[in-house]
């Protein structure tokens, strides 16, 4: 995660990663036989991290939250704001450009799409809330590349959000 997180994804080799962890290939090749594998698990621990920083924050809502400040706060904590969600951001933004010349990596990729779309749905007022969510999610992909690109600031990105936010729920 860290050669990628701060090499970029053609770094990412096992014997990079070998030699970024200080042990041998042999030993990287224990637990991944390719970059496939590496990638995979990087995303894996992504996810699990992202997971992590969201369960409390949800929690700290409390019982059936208005669905905007549920929505805002699940945006907030995934986007890439602070020093470790932007490592994992950029991981992240590693894996999904590896596995866009992946094709057979992709249908993962699908059903996590499709289930956030989902998750996002139910929480929207409105009655294309399907289409409504997929565009919530791709902003919420593209303010993440602009914080990652260093073209947005954090709280320009917690402005655009915001404003989508007042629009979809005024």
């Amino acid at each position: 995660m860290r050669v990628a997180a701060q090499q970029g994804l053609e770094a990412v080799s096992v014997r990079h990663v070998a030699a970024a962890a200080g042990v041998s290939v042999g030993m990287v090749q224990h637990y991944f036989r390719d970059k496939d594998e590496m990638m995979s698990f990087a995303m894996s621990v992504v996810r699990d991290r992202s997971q992590a920083r969201l369960a409390p924050a949800i929690e700290r809502l409390g019982d059936n939250p208005p669905p905007r400040l549920f929505v805002r706060t699940f945006a907030t904590t995934l986007l890439p704001l602070d020093n470790e969600s932007m490592a994992d951001g950029r991981v992240a933004l590693a894996f999904i450009a590896y596995r866009a010349v992946r094709p057979s990596t992709a249908p993962a990729l699908r059903e996590e799409t499709a289930q956030l779309v989902e998750f996002l749905a139910n929480l929207l007022p409105e009655p294309a809330a399907a289409d409504v969510a997929a565009g919530l999610l791709a902003l919420m992909e593209g303010l993440g590349l602009y914080l990652l690109g260093g073209q947005y600031t954090a709280e320009q990105a917690i402005a655009a959000l915001d404003a989508q936010l007042d629009r979809l729920f005024s």
